[in-house]
């Protein structure tokens, strides 16, 4: 626990960007809380984690990490053995062990249809970009949200490299076995089935676990309130 209170860093995942937090980051304000929504690079997870390292040591001061998505394996690996957070949020997000990819988790159960709506094309760094199609984007990633607005997220997404999916999880020692967590999950989520966000849940021993019944994989933006009312959960206990 920490006597001051946690500035809340928000990582979003791939096929999002850090705009997509914009309801759940109005919430916390409204709350008198210290946001900050990162942007994430989206390029390797060794990389993409070491970034959020740095908004981490920006903040000094004690952090809730809230990762959506693949934001999700950022912050299990920016937050090993990383004192600066005291707390994790796991939004719709994978929670891997070490030597676990998001490509690998995502078909640890059976029911994901991501596969079937991405498309790609090779990068100069190297390897390949994956993006979600503008045609298949609204019944993908966020079925529960207008269709004005999923057009505008299709439109807005920040495609990810194949290396950053594939990308074992480095550390031995994650951040949900030490640090306290907290879960929002879906049950119509279609990139990451709802078992692998219970198992996820079940074995990091998730303080909180809230299941949002009809709710897609964008849960930041269809449904920011019970988002942000989990987050604020976290906040209070680690700062109690």
């Amino acid at each position: 626990m920490t006597e001051q209170k946690p500035t809340v860093v928000l990582v979003h995942g791939a096929f999002a960007e850090s705009a997509s937090w914009n309801g759940v980051v109005a919430r916390l304000q409204a709350e008198g809380g210290q946001t900050v929504a990162a942007g994430n690079q989206l390029r390797s997870l060794e990389g993409d984690a070491a970034y959020v390292r740095d908004v981490v040591a920006g903040v000094g001061g004690p952090v809730v990490l809230v990762g959506h998505s693949y934001g999700g394996m950022v912050i299990t690996e920016a937050s090993a053995q990383n004192d600066a957070v005291v707390g994790l949020v796991f939004v719709d997000a994978f929670a891997p062990e070490h030597g676990e990819s998001a490509l690998e988790l995502s078909a640890k159960f059976p029911g994901s249809t991501l596969g079937d709506a991405l498309a790609g094309y090779p990068v100069a760094s190297g390897g390949n970009e994956l993006y979600i199609r503008q045609d298949r984007f609204h019944q993908q990633f966020c079925a529960d949200v207008p269709a004005e607005e999923a057009a505008l997220m299709a439109a807005t997404q920040r495609p990810v490299t194949e290396k950053a999916l594939t990308d074992p999880l480095p550390t031995d020692a994650p951040g949900w076995r030490t640090t306290p967590s907290w879960f929002v999950i879906s049950d119509q989520d279609r990139n990451i089935p709802v078992a692998a966000h219970r198992y996820f849940a079940e074995r990091a021993g998730a303080r909180t676990t809230r299941e949002i019944e009809g709710g897609s994989h964008a849960l930041s933006v269809s449904q920011p309130g019970p988002v942000a009312e989990v987050i604020l959960e976290a906040v209070t206990a680690v700062s109690s």
